[in-house]
């Protein structure tokens, strides 16, 4: 009988420090952020660490006082032994990382692995090893790749300088001479690995919209994408929505590939879902850029379903978040349903009411819901129905009994409202597009003439 061998646990520790522009609720929100990510890659954090400054410490980040605090808790200090023994050293528990919930340089970095004698990850590092570790599809993980690329090249130089005189040795000969040093070589090669990827990126682009619209083309197909802040439901919704397995993780980032399934039951038109890459506070602009194909399900969507997490106090700062990137990647002027959901989390039953209540009366064109609840579900299916059957025309159609053999041809690109028969052959009165009509009585006809 094999033996189970146990994965050791992580545990981090997570820094920041407050600077004024900053309020509290925002802070804090960032810090709970930063704690889910953390989660994300395995970590358990047992503490917290903050501190309010007027800039960041160019040293090492955290200020001298603040660091010797940490550093005191990391090796089980006497200022730290009562509280390490019951939350981190018992079992000879050790910190494996310290998370900064800002992005520092390498000499910080440095600095403050040297002093307090931990790992230290910033909250950069951080987002790329979570898309790094989930990435699965060719495209992503090129997507990840430049992204991880465009986040060591200006770190380089400052790298370099750590160093000292072998970072900025030419490569002539004997280290003289006009060669490139280590430094420029490394920088040109990350240059060139990026532009290699960007074009194995639009090409990859470019062979999926072709599919898209072949896809489309070829079944008469709708649209609808979910965008929305990362771990706000939307996998959850995906999954109610289409009836499919699709992956729900409570983590951050617990999918990057975009996952397409079909509406179900199946409506006329038929309907493609996608659940799309979700987004978090202070994602730099970077990374933003490289993800930007992830997104792409939107800019080509006939309708947004925009989800937002209702239980989160931070969830109009959530909004704003989306609503940038949208704008960022042109797709603002795609039709949008916002759905607030998880509303049975907040609270108990009188404190769901009176928040519905208040998103209703600020957002009167948004759902309110559970993505758990099926009839919250279902409306919110009719919903998406009766946006795409609003340009359908409602007519009728006659088959001949000689041609009963495209009888199913009626039902598959048609909604059936009624069907009678006579001596000739079947009625149907039929509600869809109207271009697919004039298809199917074009086809008819030449049965009848045949």
């Amino acid at each position: 009988m094999p033996i189970e061998v146990k994965e050791k646990p992580k545990y981090a520790i997570v820094a920041a420090v407050q600077l004024p522009s900053v309020n509290d609720v925002e802070f804090e929100a960032s810090l709970t952020e930063l704690r889910e990510l953390a989660k994300t890659l395995g970590y358990k954090v047992v503490s917290t660490f903050v501190q309010k400054r007027s800039s960041f410490d160019t040293t090492a980040y955290l200020g001298v006082g603040k660091r010797q605090e940490i550093r005191s808790f990391v090796h089980n200090d006497s200022g730290y032994i009562e509280y390490a023994e019951s939350v981190v050293n018992s079992d000879n528990r050790e910190i494996d990382v310290i998370l900064v919930d800002h992005e520092i340089s390498p000499s910080q970095a440095r600095n403050l692995e040297n002093e307090v004698g931990c790992e230290v990850m910033d909250r950069t590092m951080v987002i790329l090893e979570i898309f790094h570790r989930n990435a699965r599809s060719r495209a992503a993980r090129a997507q990840v790749e430049i992204a991880r690329l465009g986040y060591m090249a200006p770190r380089l130089r400052e790298a370099a300088k750590l160093a000292g005189p072998q970072g900025r040795q030419r490569s002539g000969v004997g280290g003289r001479g006009g060669g490139e040093s280590h430094t420029e070589l490394d920088r040109r090669k990350i240059r060139d690995r990026i532009a290699e990827l960007q074009q194995e990126i639009v090409a990859m682009e470019a062979e999926r919209k072709t599919q898209r619209a072949r896809r489309q083309e070829r079944q008469g197909l709708a649209t609808v994408a979910l965008v929305g802040y990362t771990n706000a439901g939307k996998s959850t919704l995906m999954r109610a929505l289409t009836g499919s397995e699709v992956l729900v993780a409570n983590k951050l980032f617990a999918t990057l590939d975009t996952t397409v399934r079909t509406l179900y039951p199946e409506s006329v038109p038929r309907v493609l879902v996608s659940d799309t890459v979700g987004f978090i506070k202070n994602l730099p602009h970077g990374l933003v850029a490289s993800f930007k194909s992830t997104l792409d399900e939107a800019l080509d969507a006939s309708l947004l379903l925009h989800v937002i997490d209702a239980s989160d106090p931070g969830f109009e700062r959530q909004l704003e978040v989306t609503n940038q990137v949208l704008v960022e990647i042109g797709a603002d002027e795609v039709p949008r349903i916002r759905i607030f959901n998880k509303i049975d989390h907040v609270g108990d039953a009188a404190m769901q009411v009176e928040h519905e209540s208040a998103l209703r009366e600020k957002y009167p064109d948004g759902v309110v819901m559970s993505a758990i609840q099926p009839e919250d579900v279902a409306q919110l299916r009719q919903q998406i129905v009766a946006f795409f059957q609003q340009d359908l025309v409602e007519t009728e159609l006659f088959l001949p009994w000689t041609a009963q053999q495209l009888r199913g041809g009626i039902y598959a690109n048609c909604q059936v409202l009624e069907e009678r028969a006579d001596d000739e052959g079947a009625f149907f009165r039929v509600r869809g597009e109207a271009e697919t009509i004039n298809k199917l009585r074009e086809q008819f006809s030449r049965v009848r003439e045949v």
